[in-house]
């Protein structure tokens, strides 16, 4: 469920008249976590890394009561659930978007996780929970080395938003340098601390 929220009604006020016609509004936090647990647990159940990724981001982000808001237009929206977004190769060997409505229990959003990125690549048509979720977006670039990218301020997809590439190698860890992309009327660098902090957490603790 979605709806329309004063900004004076909320903790986002202030940051609702300074960021909203700014040019650019969105922040990018670099950030280097440690996935080993991820590709232990990856390796040992026979789970898709970027899946475990994607469900630990959903973890984090509930614990961050700013991810339940964002601006769209000139509005600011209020969602009581949210999703994760992963790009899926289709069939024809192009991309589509697939949302994940973030579940606590791991089983089922794998179960989830799945069904829809195959039937996504199989049909080659979106699957898009932004009309009643609040949704990340993630882009992982899995054949690549990087060290971080920038996300593109359209004025349009105001969602945050992360991208990866190939994890790293040293001595017997792992690791993934990520980017966060964030729209600073939905949260300051705080909360986007906040978050980072939590997702490594979360993967350090998952079982």
């Amino acid at each position: 469920m979605v709806q329309e929220i004063d900004p004076k009604m909320t903790t986002r006020s202030m940051a609702y008249e300074l960021w909203m016609k700014a040019p650019n509004p969105m922040v990018t936090f670099f950030k280097t976590i440690d996935v080993t647990k991820l590709i232990k647990l990856s390796k040992k159940r026979h789970l898709k890394f970027n899946m475990l990724l994607d469900y630990c981001i959903g973890k984090s982000a509930v614990l961050v009561k700013e991810f339940y808001i964002l601006p769209v237009g000139d509005k600011l929206l209020q969602y009581n659930s949210i999703a994760v977004n992963t790009i899926v190769k289709n069939k024809d060997g192009e991309v589509n978007s697939c949302d994940i409505l973030f579940n606590a229990d791991l089983d089922k959003f794998n179960e989830e996780y799945l069904i829809y990125t195959s039937q996504v690549a199989d049909k080659c048509q979106d699957r898009d929970l932004s009309d009643n979720s609040m949704v990340i977006g993630t882009s992982a670039i899995i054949d690549t080395e990087i060290d971080g990218a920038v996300g593109m301020n359209s004025g349009i997809f105001n969602n945050p938003f992360i991208i990866w590439g190939k994890y790293k190698k040293k001595f017997l860890r792992y690791y993934l340098t990520i980017s966060f992309q964030f729209h600073h009327t939905q949260m300051d660098g705080a909360h986007a601390g906040r978050f980072l902090a939590n997702l490594q957490n979360e993967i350090n603790n998952l079982n």
